[in-house]
This record gives structure tokens, sequence and C-alpha cells, in this order.
């Protein structure tokens, strides 16, 4: 089952969010996870790198830890970048850790309708299979008709 998000649902949450817990997060800056949680800094939300492989190592300003007990900041949303079985230990881990926990965002590709119901239930925002970073570039008039925005493309040979 696909979930459709209204346009303002989804920008409130961009909004309301101002802290991001990343996970699996790559330190590699090929991989979708780097570039998003770097967009997002870019975009002025505090991103909070969780992946034990990098555990210490600094990203985007902040160092990486290796779950949800290392952090001692106030984080609103947890965006996932993990596969779909990995998801109900995830969120079981959030709720359990994270009191100021607003928001579970499972990246394009990432679905768990039990995870999510649960979620739901304790009071959460559930977004799933939708990326942050192109939801907030379409939201807030970053993308063009081609879908990106680089300043660089051109028909010009």
């Amino acid at each position: 089952m696909i979930e459709t998000y209204s346009d303002a649902h989804l920008r409130q949450v961009l909004k309301s969010t101002k802290t991001v817990a990343v996970v699996g997060v790559s330190t590699n800056p090929v991989r979708p996870s780097y570039y998003v949680a770097r967009y997002l800094a870019l975009k002025g939300y505090t991103v909070i790198p969780v992946n034990p492989v990098y555990a210490g190592e600094m990203l985007f300003g902040q160092r990486i830890v290796a779950g949800f007990d290392d952090i001692d900041a106030a984080v609103d949303m947890v965006d996932i970048f993990r596969r779909s079985d990995a998801v109900p230990e995830i969120v079981e881990a959030a709720m359990a850790q994270i009191p100021t926990l607003e928001t579970i965002w499972m990246q394009i590709g990432v679905e768990h309708p039990d995870a999510a119901a649960k979620a739901r239930g304790a009071g959460l925002t559930v977004i799933q299979n939708r990326c942050p970073k192109i939801e907030y570039q379409r939201l807030f008039g970053e993308l063009r008709m081609g879908g990106f925005n680089t300043g660089i493309i051109s028909s010009k040979l």
C-alpha cells in the first residue's frame, strides 16, 4: 500500500523539525545517506549521524554516534537509511531512548507497516518511502521542471 501525504503535512514536519538523527549515515560522499544528511545540515538542521561502524568520527561538525543512547541532544526526527527489516528495532529504540521524538521518517524504499502503526499509536508522525531532501526541495521551491537546480546544467555545448 502506497501512503500519501499532503504537501501541507510534509511542509509542517520539515518546518517544525530542528534536529534529525540520521540512522545508517555513511561517511562516503557518493552514498545517498551522506548527501541527504549534508543537505539537511546545510539547510540549518542539526544532524546527528548514527552508525556504529563510524562511531567517534566527525561528520558535518557532529560526532557520529553508535546508537540513540549516545545522543545527548533533543531529537525531533529519526531519518532511517536502513533496510525495511531493520525498521522495527530502530523504531523501538528511538521511542524508548528519545523522549523528544516527534517524527519517524523512512527513506525511499524503506517501509514497515507494523512499526509505522506502533509509532503512530504512540503519537508519532510517520512518513515512509520518502526523502526529506527531495521533499524539502520540492516544497520550498528548489526544484525546477527538470527535477534539479544545480545552476550548472546548460544546453549549450
